[in-house]
């Protein structure tokens, strides 16, 4: 397995143009901060003074209501929106002004909910083109770590396939696959277990335990997964926040917050939700 290093790809790589450095006490220590980040279309937030840390290799569940502002929360973060006011600080970098390939390059991946692969390409096509304008890889390296990312996501078979010819699964893995190729230190999976069985979904959750464990060469990659497949998050993640009307309302372990009372009126009802089993990784014997 390749393990992208200061010799073959840019862990580091320059400020670009446009990324100012963050002021305020606190700011360097998390990967990630919203501060007071609001977006509004019209009279309908999306994003109602958001103030939010996520931790270097933490794993962070998001839950909410439709038009909760979710999925807006990822635009912003990956550059696709950019907010009306707040900051977005990434590593202590104001990155307001970049875009989202300038984002992609300091190190944010995302998924999308709808799987949007170039459908005429190859699968390792896909992922190769991640590797080079994500990860800044070329040649050589670039083809090993494209091919490792595939092994890794249960895609190797599938590598000179057309992306237009794979089923739903197997296109959910591939949007995973292209956001590692791009070597993540923040990891956005927007409902990446929607419209999967209950063992397609065990599938996926354990490719996100191995890509945020180092599985795939990277190391402490920070997990933000927005899901509407509870399951696929309680058994997962280690905090999870709840948001509504594009406001923050809880913000906790995932047991605490899936039993709050505000958090069951918008989202889950009234039952309070057992955790469920979730397959543990498997272990290799000697």
């Amino acid at each position: 397995m390749l393990r992208i290093g200061p010799s073959t790809g840019p862990l580091n790589p320059p400020t670009p143009e446009g990324a100012q450095p963050a002021k305020g006490a606190g700011l360097q220590n998390a990967l990630l901060r919203l501060d007071h980040v609001t977006k509004r279309f019209g009279r309908v937030y999306v994003a109602d003074e958001l103030t939010l840390e996520v931790g270097k290799g933490e794993l962070l569940g998001i839950v909410g209501p439709n038009g909760a502002g979710k999925t807006s929360l990822f635009s912003i973060i990956s550059g696709d929106l950019t907010p009306d006011w707040g900051q977005v600080i990434l590593q202590g970098r104001v990155v307001n002004s970049l875009d989202a390939a300038q984002r992609c390059r300091l190190g944010i991946g995302r998924t999308y909910q709808v799987p949007r692969p170039f459908e005429r390409m190859t699968v390792f096509a896909n992922v190769l083109v991640a590797a080079q304008a994500g990860a800044g890889l070329r040649r050589q390296a670039a083809h090993e770590w494209a091919f490792s990312v595939l092994e890794g996501t249960g895609l190797a078979r599938h590598a000179n396939r057309p992306a237009g010819e794979l089923d739903l699964l197997q296109r959910k893995r591939l949007e995973l696959a292209r956001a590692l190729a791009t070597n993540p230190q923040l990891l956005l999976l927007d409902e990446v277990a929607a419209g999967l069985t209950d063992p397609e979904v065990a599938e996926l959750i354990s490719i996100v335990r191995q890509a945020r464990s180092g599985g795939f060469g990277q190391e402490d990659i920070a997990v933000v997964w927005v899901e509407h497949v509870v399951r696929a998050l309680t058994g997962t993640v280690e905090r999870l926040v709840c948001l509504d009307e594009g406001a923050i309302i809880a913000d906790g372990q995932p047991e605490q917050v899936l039993n709050d009372p505000r958090v069951r009126d918008v989202y889950l009802g009234t039952e309070e939700i057992p955790a469920p089993h979730v397959p543990s990784p498997m272990r290799s014997h000697a």
